[in-house]
């Protein structure tokens, strides 16, 4: 267990301090939204490229980990649909407790994959998240145009979001460059290296920054209902899944960490823009990410003990 908390931690204090910069609003409030964009739009671009244009995959089982992917979202939404008469009182609530229960804070799952597993965990991490990303917000904007009924919640301008993100885009590029023999000849490496140093920890302070202590009033039983799917049944699939198509103990601990990491900061302006409930949202995102801190090592130390 201590190794694993001596890895998380660091990971979870730098979202603290993300959380007290905020309190003291330094340097200012309008400094930190910038930063978000500056790291979303180029830092994590740039280190997924950095790290997939150069990777080894040849001992990966890339094409079982990506059908445990499906797998795993696949059931976890036949779950959640089933348990929405009891998990939340309207539309706009079940759409809220749906992306508390599936999605995933990008930044919290690349900086822990990366303390944990090094460059090969990060670059497992990263195909598992280009392929996750399109198919979670594919799965959420139908779920909010079925139950929230917006009729702006449309597939196809979703799609053609998906095609501009740049973490799809980096994640694209870095294996293009890897498979064409290409990788990142000259100074592109030492480029996009030191731009990948700075990614993660301004990354995490960006979470934290994120966070809404106040929300936390607004979860009651719903936050309940999204953190026991996030934290209990979505990792439970998640090593059914690994299990079944016999994936390494590296593969399935990486997977794991998708399936118990906290719901992404990003929910709240979906929820926001397409008729969900956004004060619960904002509520179970918060409530996610401080519970993560002491739930996510339990995950990983019984992943470690019984599969490692």
């Amino acid at each position: 267990m201590w190794p694993l908390i001596n890895a998380l931690g660091p990971v979870f204090l730098v979202i603290l301090l993300g959380v007290a910069l905020r309190r003291l609003a330094f340097p200012t409030f309008d400094f930190w939204p910038q930063l978000e964009r500056l790291v979303y739009f180029v830092l994590f671009p740039a280190m997924l490229v950095s790290e997939l244009a150069t990777a080894d995959f040849s001992g990966l089982s890339v094409t079982r980990v990506l059908l445990a992917v499906v797998g795993m979202l696949a059931v976890m939404t036949l779950v959640t649909l089933a348990l929405k008469p009891v998990v939340s009182k309207n539309g706009a609530q079940f759409t809220s407790v749906f992306q508390g229960g599936m999605r995933f804070n990008s930044f919290i799952v690349l900086a822990v994959a990366s303390e944990l597993f090094g460059s090969s965990g990060l670059a497992l991490a990263a195909v598992i998240m280009a392929l996750m990303i399109p198919l979670l917000n594919v799965l959420c904007v139908a779920v909010f145009a079925f139950f929230a009924g917006d009729e702006r919640a449309s597939i196809g301008s979703t799609i053609k979001a998906i095609g501009k993100n740049p973490l799809i885009l980096g994640c694209v590029i870095g294996i293009t460059l890897n498979v064409t023999g290409i990788g990142l000849p000259g100074w592109s490496r030492l480029t996009a290296e030191i731009l990948a140093r700075s990614a993660l920890p301004l990354g995490l302070l960006a979470v934290g920054v994120a966070l809404n202590l106040d929300a936390l009033r607004a979860g009651k039983m719903p936050l309940v209902y999204a953190s026991l799917l996030k934290f209990l049944a979505m990792p439970a699939v998640a090593i059914g899944f690994s299990l079944l198509l016999g994936l390494s103990f590296q593969e399935q601990s990486v997977l794991l960490l998708f399936a118990a990491m906290p719901t992404a900061t990003s929910a709240y302006i979906l929820a926001r823009q397409l008729g969900g409930d956004a004060p619960l949202m904002a509520a179970i995102i918060t409530a996610q990410t401080l519970l993560a801190m002491v739930v996510l090592p339990v995950v990983l130390y019984f992943n470690q003990v019984f599969f490692g």
